[in-house]
């Protein structure tokens, strides 16, 4: 009898993301193969071919029935060339717009999904142009390769143009006027082959220097009408792209409630990793679902639940462990400034307790900024 799984999944990239999705496969039976081209694989489970040459690629295609994804950062010929011969999700077409900010804000504006305002350009004097124009504070982005805050600059006034220019050192930026929000917040949905589509409550999450460090979700503040916005917005880049898999989409939420699209990431993301633990089917789980072509798993939270991502240093594990309903999932990598390491997933029956725990449990680690979620000012 088929059972409609798929043996053998295919992962490009052999980061942390890789090892969660076979983390969550292997209770369905899957095998994960992973081809990495950097060279310093990390995910430090299953069959892993490390192809900086691209010398390896019919050895892998060989391995496995379907292809996916936990970068999106990846030569775009290299996915065409898989999808030649094996299913891929999602497809060329998601990592086409996704390493493009201009092909992303293009996609944005046609769907009627709102953004900040903003302009490209291909000089210093252009960018000090358009932060005149846009009025400072502004933040210049290269249009490719940029990601966790990397590739970005703040302007604070029209004559750090040249600074910035060069600092960033891309020939074409988008420059985006300055969000006065409440908070960052995101979606995460999963669309499946025959078109089901899914989504997880919103979260709320706190960055520093450009790094994911706090994610909260579901939201007790949050009113049904943003959520129903933000589940439209999701779901029109889905349908639009043909999507299987899972989406994120970062979004700020101004004063008045209203939703602007930051940008979006075609893989499992970080601010859904509280799913593993505070959600009844986890991304990672559904991802996998949704690739195989089977149902998709129930969404919704079981608790209130943060993430905590532990970077740089490792803290107190046996400390953190030994929080209620507290879970900790470690990568198994070295330390290093700036490297997620780790994330703690809390769980708690009320938002004032989870606060009470998420700050008990940020001591434990040395790296860990405040926690300064928007909900807890209303506690």
């Amino acid at each position: 009898m088929n059972s409609g799984i798929a043996k053998n999944i295919g992962v490009l990239g052999a980061g942390q993301l890789g090892r969660m999705l076979a983390l969550a496969g292997y209770p369905l039976g899957n095998r994960f193969t992973f081809l990495d081209t950097t060279g310093n694989p990390s995910a430090g489970i299953g069959d892993v071919i490390v192809d900086p040459d691209n010398q390896h690629l019919a050895e892998f295609l060989a391995k496995v029935d379907v292809v996916t994804y936990e970068f999106e950062h990846l030569p775009v010929q290299l996915v065409r060339e898989i999808e030649q011969h094996k299913p891929v999700y999602p497809s060329s077409r998601a990592i086409e717009v996704c390493q493009n900010r201009v092909e992303e804000k293009t996609l944005f504006d046609r769907l009627g999904i709102p953004t900040p305002a903003y302009r490209v350009v291909e000089s210093a004097e252009q960018l000090e142009a358009a932060a005149r124009e846009l009025g400072c504070p502004v933040v210049a982005k290269s249009v490719t390769e940029g990601y966790d805050g990397k590739g970005q600059a703040v302007l604070k006034q029209p004559e750090q143009a040249g600074d910035a220019w060069s600092a960033i050192g891309h020939s074409q930026l988008v420059v985006e006027a300055f969000v006065d929000f409440v908070r960052e917040v995101s979606m995460i949905a999963v669309r499946g082959r025959d078109g089901e589509v899914v989504f997880y409550p919103m979260a709320e999450n706190q960055h520093v220097g450009g790094i994911l460090r706090y994610s909260v979700a579901p939201l007790p503040d949050l009113d049904a009408s943003v959520q129903q916005t933000a589940d439209g917005y999701i779901r029109a880049l889905l349908d639009e792209l043909d999507y299987v898999g899972v989406l994120a989409l970062e979004l700020f939420q101004t004063r008045d409630g209203s939703l602007l699209a930051n940008e979006m990431a075609p893989r499992v993301h970080n601010s859904g990793h509280w799913t593993m633990d505070g959600a009844v089917t986890s991304q990672f789980e559904n991802h996998l679902r949704a690739i195989q072509g089977l149902p998709l798993g129930d969404t919704q939270a079981i608790a209130p639940t943060c993430m905590i991502n532990v970077v740089g240093r490792e803290g107190d594990n046996a400390a953190i462990l030994a929080l209620a309903n507290t879970h900790l999932h470690r990568y198994d990598k070295a330390e290093r400034a700036g490297r997620k390491l780790a994330h703690v997933n809390i769980l708690a029956p009320n938002h004032a307790e989870l606060l009470e725990k998420v700050n008990a449990c940020s001591a434990l680690l040395p790296e860990a900024p405040p926690p300064a979620l928007s909900f807890s000012i209303k506690q």
